[in-house]
């Protein structure tokens, strides 16, 4: 397999996937922005020239929890989701997608406003309201830590991705100081050893 890369980007959910079931992996790492990912031969690989893509055989897939599923689904042998008849199952799916549907797109807002835009073209207004928004959804989060461990079960594809967005949360504007759930929660993944070696790739 070949994981296409770059730090601080949702790549590092499929690096921390791949580490977590022990699965082998080739890097191919960018920094965020290279130019190199806009070149017509990495189009050929991601048409908008994105990561996380994962190579694996005749197989090319791109967005991470397509990518989660497949791998989940091919290699993990059981691990990382709850049977499909478990009635974990379903809450399993709904917090997966909870990442990509609700939680980032106030999260990718905040960051385009204060990190891709030059100064100059920054719109505070939608800072604040993505924070707002952010904040609320973090909220139905750490609601559904009350008494958990974890979204589905045990840890699970759900905690990489959702977790993922949750963590990165903390530092665009995601507020913990009402929802004692989330900082334990977030501390639980980050002493993961799959996490950690993810992270520093």
């Amino acid at each position: 397999m070949k994981l296409y890369f770059a730090p601080n980007t949702r790549a590092v959910r499929i690096a921390w996937l791949l580490e977590e079931l022990g699965l082998g992996y080739d890097l191919e790492r960018f920094t965020f922005g290279d130019p190199a990912m806009r070149s017509p031969e990495y189009r050929l690989v991601h048409p908008l020239g994105r990561v996380p893509v994962l190579v694996d055989g005749d197989v090319t897939i791109f967005e991470s929890g397509a990518i989660v599923e497949y791998v989940l689904a091919r290699y993990g042998q059981g691990s990382l989701h709850p049977e499909t008849t478990s009635r974990e199952f379903p809450n399993y799916l709904q917090w997966l997608h909870f990442c990509e549907g609700m939680l980032m797109p106030p999260v990718n807002t905040i960051i385009v406003e204060t990190v891709l835009l030059p100064p100059e073209r920054r719109n505070e207004v939608n800072v604040k309201r993505a924070v707002k928004l952010l904040n609320q959804l973090l909220a139905a989060v750490d609601e559904r830590l009350q008494g958990r461990d974890y979204l589905a079960g045990d840890f699970s594809g759900a905690d990489i991705m959702t977790g993922h967005a949750v963590i990165t949360s903390a530092r665009l504007g995601g507020d913990f100081s009402d929802k004692p759930n989330l900082q334990p929660y977030a501390d639980r993944l980050l002493a993961r050893p799959a996490l950690q070696k993810a992270m520093s790739l």
